[in-house]
């Protein structure tokens, strides 16, 4: 019973933490980097 409910409070747990992060990963160009640097400047 014990490792049942470890389990799934697991589950549950790695579910949850996946909620918020959507979308493919990506590496933003050096185009936008340099002007935003320009911008800030």
């Amino acid at each position: 019973m014990k490792k049942t409910i470890t389990t799934l409070f697991l589950l549950s747990a790695l579910t949850l933490v996946g909620c918020g992060q959507t979308g493919p990963l990506y590496m933003p160009s050096d185009t936008q980097q340099d002007s935003q640097t320009s911008q800030t400047q």
